[in-house]
């Protein structure tokens, strides 16, 4: 998946956190409400998350050299991964602890009708950030469900935005019930209790991104289907007659590599092997476009329990 779309939908989230921070953050000074207050952390974090995933795309871009042979497009992960440590500490442990402090002191609102005022607005920008996210993301998705998407996605940004603005909007729900059960009953609890939601809902999500880009940190091989159609490529034609081991590694969101052992016919000049990995490669890359790093290991079959190879195969000879 190509980081244009991913990028977009990074910079509509950031615009609109950094707006709704500021917003949500002078709506708390002047009501009091910790809900609000929690709304604040969670933007701000989403915010710097935002700026994070950004700086981990530049430095994916960074050309290989010595000691990164094979580039820097795993760098993509780390960052992905630091999103969701941020979020986990930043804004949902703050939201938890400012609840329970809420919930032991309770205190009705100031000025009741501004943070509503704030949620209403802060509701129709995280609105539009999900829109813009979720469109992005519908060529990558394909017929696959959004779980599904979120669980396979190689590329961590879109994912990312998907679910920090699913739960920004959750969370903006709770606040905003907090807010006017409090304004309504004069009672601070559900002010509390709204906050405290808020911090539960921003821990559950930061536990579903670390799991999925800690996958990816190890490191994961290709698909289903891209590991189907990098079979047939390589079987599709009559320079190799079977595979006999293949692996397969992402280096980066939109970089594969293929490790294969193949069965090559017997008495075969070292001039045709050559020209036929090169066939083999052109058909892989043809079937899987990202499956830019390939290394194909000529061999031939030996049946288990057969020491030697066959008297007719010998592997590989020199051209006249």
């Amino acid at each position: 998946m190509s980081t244009s779309g991913g990028n977009k939908a990074i910079f509509a989230a950031l615009g609109a956190n950094l707006g709704i921070a500021v917003t949500k953050f002078i709506a708390w000074a002047f009501s009091g409400s910790a809900s609000m207050l929690a709304e604040g952390v969670h933007s701000l974090a989403d915010s710097a998350n935002q700026l994070l995933l950004l700086l981990g795309g530049r430095r994916a871009k960074k050309a290989a050299d010595a000691e990164h042979p094979f580039g820097h497009g795993r760098e993509r992960y780390v960052y992905a991964f630091v999103v969701s440590i941020i979020l986990f500490t930043i804004g949902g442990v703050f939201s938890l602890y400012e609840g329970v402090e809420k919930l032991r002191e309770p205190h009705p609102l100031d000025i009741p009708w501004l943070p509503v005022l704030v949620l209403l607005v802060a509701m129709t920008l995280e609105g539009f950030s999900l829109r813009t996210a979720v469109r992005e993301a519908r060529p990558g998705k394909g017929s696959r469900s959004w779980f599904q998407f979120i669980r396979r996605s190689k590329a961590p940004e879109l994912p990312v935005v998907l679910l920090e603005d699913t739960a920004a909007l959750l969370g903006l729900v709770f606040a905003f019930f907090g807010v006017v059960l409090t304004w309504i009953t004069g009672n601070g609890v559900f002010d509390a209790i709204g906050t405290i939601l808020i911090g539960l809902l921003l821990v559950a999500v930061a536990v579903i991104l670390g799991i999925e880009t800690k996958s990816l940190l190890v490191g994961e091989g290709a698909s289903d289907e891209d590991v189907a159609k990098i079979r047939a490529a390589i079987v599709d034609g009559p320079e190799v007659e079977s595979i006999i081991h293949m692996k397969t590694l992402y280096l980066g969101p939109d970089e594969l590599l293929l490790g294969v052992k193949v069965s090559m016919p017997g008495r075969t000049l070292l001039s045709d092997v050559a020209a036929a990995i090169n066939q083999v490669e052109a058909r892989v890359r043809e079937a899987v476009p990202i499956t830019r790093v390939i290394y194909i290991e000529p061999d031939v079959w030996v049946r288990p329990g057969q020491i030697d190879p066959p008297t007719d195969a010998i592997v590989i000879r020199a051209a006249d």
